[in-house]
Order: C-alpha cells, then structure tokens, then sequence
C-alpha cells in the first residue's frame, strides 16, 4: 500500500499527517501490522528549494536503517 502525500509542511505536520494515515488503514482496512516500510522524502529548506542531509564529515546521507523502536525497559521485565 502506497501512501501519497502533497505539498511541502513541517516534520511536526508530516509526522501528523502519517500518523493519520496510518490510524484510517487501521480503522477502514483492519490493518493491524505491516513489514518492508520505505519512506521517501525530500528534504527542503522551507522555501521549497531541496537541501542535502550530510553527516559530521560533510559526506551526504541518502539512507537511514532503523530495527525498529527503542525497546522499553517495561516491556523486559512483563510491567
């Protein structure tokens, strides 16, 4: 499922926006979990121009890999 979404906004307001996203596929699709999730963006500078992410050396970053969320101490220990 591919989720499309316009215009240039915030982090703040794209993390919103996906949020709501997902809470619809949840609630019309019964949709419960998902794997394989890529996201696409393009950073801009607020004005619409494109801007490249770089690291501490100054090489640029095309890609980030996550495993997930940072696991709760909680959720160890059955609280």
């Amino acid at each position: 499922m591919r989720i499309k979404i316009k215009g240039e906004m915030t982090l703040t307001q794209l993390r919103q926006c996906i949020y709501e996203q997902f809470l619809e596929i949840e609630d019309r699709f019964c949709v419960r979990h998902a794997r394989g999730v890529s996201i696409y963006l393009t950073p801009t500078d607020g004005h619409g121009e494109e801007v490249r992410c770089r690291d501490g050396r100054g090489d640029p970053v095309d890609t980030m890999f996550s495993d997930g969320p940072y696991p709760c101490a909680a959720d160890s220990y059955d609280i």
